[in-house]
């Protein structure tokens, strides 16, 4: 894939370098979302298809213990730690396909995933204290949060292709997002009304159908079992738009605030590794 021009972008265009990216590598991008969201659908199957075994005979009608109360909070707890596994990979190796691709190299599924193994916890505190900071935000208001949300919406990418901490990546994207948090409201928007119209073309039919056959424990777990498979698509397929142009949005910042493209174009001149991060204004100073 060619070098794509770093220039200032307007919001149409990193739209349309966003699904440009998407379209002319689809493969690569859902294969990074799919391999980790295997393990997600693979929970849902197994919680769906196999019956649970009751701890007690027929007719018992005694409360069950703590111990078994507790037992019950397992699957839910190995679900919790496979979908944060899942999204962390997941996003993580689309940034760097992504960064790879927009600087002109060449990447693979497994290549991109594989330089997750670095960033796992960095990237897991990055998503933590984003939450937090989004979560404490939105007590005060609803548009606090948003905002807030906004104006952090590149820590991912910042986090990952210049190797910052979890503080130092939301207060990156604090800086470089400012005067454009409206831009990253609309970005986000747009992938919430795809997510959306993935999720009830999907998976709601199936998860309705499986309500009204309620009376049909066999009838009901077919159509939860082919939910769990239209989440997975829908998953996979909206998924990595979010994180292709939350990394296009990045780059285009950066090439606004800092003339990352005359970096780009030096470092290439210089004999350096093309498109590597170069260091930011705080680091030079």
């Amino acid at each position: 894939m060619a070098n794509l021009d770093l220039r200032p972008l307007s919001l149409g265009e990193i739209l349309d370098r966003t699904f440009s990216l998407y379209r002319g590598d689809f493969l690569l991008f859902a294969g990074i979302a799919a391999i980790p969201q295997l393990l997600v659908l693979c929970l849902g199957l197994v919680t769906t298809v196999v019956p649970a075994v009751s701890p007690m005979p027929a007719g018992n009608l005694r409360p069950p213990s703590a111990g078994i109360t507790a037992l019950g909070f397992v699957p839910l707890l190995i679900g919790i730690v496979i979908y944060v596994v899942a999204y962390l990979f997941a996003q993580g190796g689309t940034v760097f396909a992504v960064s790879e691709l927009y600087l002109g190299r060449n990447t693979t599924i497994m290549a991109s995933l594989k330089r997750m193994r670095g960033h796992f916890w960095t990237l897991l505190g990055v998503i933590i204290l984003n939450g937090i900071a989004v979560g404490a935000a939105t007590l005060l208001l609803i548009i606090p949060g948003i905002w807030l949300a906004c104006r952090l919406v590149v820590c991912v990418p910042a986090a990952l292709l210049e190797d910052l901490g979890p503080g130092e990546s939301l207060g990156r994207s604090f800086r470089i997002t400012e005067d454009y948090a409206g831009r990253s409201f609309l970005i986000y928007l747009l992938y919430f009304v795809l997510n959306y119209a993935a999720t009830l073309l999907l998976m709601l039919p199936f998860t309705f159908a499986a309500g009204l056959s309620a009376r049909n424990p066999e009838m009901a777990r077919l159509w939860l079992v082919l939910s769990h498979f239209g989440q997975f698509v829908a998953t996979v397929v909206v998924t990595p738009i979010l994180t292709i142009a939350t990394a296009v949005f990045y780059y285009d910042l950066r090439v606004r605030r800092e003339a990352f493209d005359l970096q780009v174009m030096l470092n290439s001149l210089g004999g350096g590794r093309p498109g590597a991060a170069p260091a930011t204004p705080s680091q030079v100073g």
